[in-house]
């Protein structure tokens, strides 16, 4: 995985887990990578702000420069463990709306990773709104680990939809192949590449309206599949070095539906998926397939962006001091 060289780590409210740590490890290691910690203090902290303005005197600020403080601690304590790891590493504080202050890091400082651990609350499922947001609008690729993530990976899925006329389909399936296969060989873990397939309104086509023979149907269904795992067969042909860990799964089915089952099916820990939407265009989303597997899975995610990716924040924050 010779590809991240800047890589920003995130720290949580709650801090930095083993499990991130040892990511960061690895990943500093395996690609001999400088890391940057990073701590966001969030400006909207309503409840904590009207009580700190209860205190008397200068009692607020010392407080509040007390827990910058002891936050500025945190991050040199993990700066330290990795860097006993041999790491090189730099830590840095910031103040601001969490999400937005990491993409305004990576726009200023080129970071090509972002690694983070999923948000906590009480009832954590999925993947909560700071995360998604992250995960849409970062312009690098962004790595979030579930709450429950061991430090390496035991199964993996590579979701895929290739498409060797679109070049900016292609290069970011390759990517995410690139990266699946990477890890798989770094944590000894096997892959399912999965791609999901289907025939664009079968319903209505057998539906007594449309009139179609179920021959003409069958047939449309059979070129469908066929074409779609030619396609599958082309891409994964480039990485037949890792068939001895790889699963390749063609599956019909609605793609966020088939992807979000089988990870749920096949406890998949480390799902890792491109994230397709219109490039070149300031303010971009990435595509609703992506959005709705982003919103039902509950495994860690590395999502990449295609070339050309414009980050709806660049425009907004950079300005700011």
């Amino acid at each position: 995985m010779k590809r991240f060289r800047n890589i920003l780590v995130v720290s949580n409210p709650e801090g930095i887990s083993e499990a991130l740590i040892a990511r960061a490890a690895w990943l500093a290691q395996a690609n001999g990578a400088k890391l940057t910690l990073l701590d966001v203090s969030e400006t909207d902290q309503s409840d904590l702000l009207r009580l700190l303005s209860t205190l008397s005197g200068t009692r607020a600020q010392e407080v509040n420069e007390d827990l910058l403080a002891a936050r500025k601690d945190q991050l040199e304590q993990v700066a330290r463990t990795l860097r006993d790891k041999g790491a090189d590493v730099s830590t840095k504080l910031a103040r601001g709306i969490g999400f937005i202050e990491v993409i305004r890091h990576v726009l200023i400082h080129g970071n090509d990773l972002v690694l983070k651990a999923a948000d906590q609350t009480p009832a954590w499922s999925v993947l909560g709104g700071p995360d998604l947001h992250l995960l849409r609008k970062c312009p690098c690729p962004v790595w979030i680990l579930n709450s429950m993530a061991e430090p390496s990976s035991r199964r993996i899925m590579a979701a895929v939809d290739p498409d060797p006329e679109d070049a900016t389909r292609d290069a970011l399936n390759n990517k995410v192949m690139q990266l699946a296969t990477s890890l798989a060989v770094q944590d000894d873990a096997h892959v399912d590449v999965l791609n999901a397939w289907y025939l664009y309104d079968e319903h209505l086509l057998r539906s007594t309206r449309v009139h179609t023979p179920p021959e003409e149907v069958e047939a449309l269904l059979l070129r469908t599949k066929q074409d779609s795992h030619g396609r599958l067969t082309a891409l994964t042909d480039r990485y037949a070095e890792f068939a001895d860990r790889m699963r390749v799964m063609h599956v019909k089915g609605i793609a966020a539906d088939v992807i979000a089952q089988h990870a749920h099916e096949q406890r998949v820990d480390t799902l890792v998926m491109g994230t397709l939407g219109r490039t070149g265009l300031s303010g971009m989303f990435i595509g609703n397939t992506a959005d709705t597997i982003l919103s039902r899975v509950t495994c860690s995610v590395l999502a990449v962006k295609p070339e050309g990716f414009i980050s709806p924040v660049t425009t907004e924050e950079l300005d700011r001091p």
